[in-house]
């Protein structure tokens, strides 16, 4: 699967999650500093992200990932 498709899928998970507009969320956001999720929603976009592609993370590891393009490189490291 390409980066750019995971970024996108990523970006609008996130969107979705955090009642975002799509178009406002670029890859070096920070989830909690720019996108401003709480621990709450952090832990809802890992069980999202697990939902969209497929896949099971380690919930402490994926948590550490704090931006946009992170999150899309963590999880294209479990498409491979």
């Amino acid at each position: 699967m390409a980066n750019q498709d995971v970024l996108n899928r990523v970006i609008k998970v996130t969107a979705r999650v955090l009642s975002l507009d799509p178009e406002s969320i670029k890859p070096t956001d920070s989830f909690v500093f720019d996108l401003g999720a709480e621990s709450v929603q952090s832990v809802q976009l890992v069980a999202s992200f697990e939902q969209e592609f497929g896949i099971e993370m380690n919930e402490d590891a994926a948590l550490a990932v704090d931006t946009v393009s992170g999150a899309a490189e963590f999880i294209a490291k479990f498409l491979k």
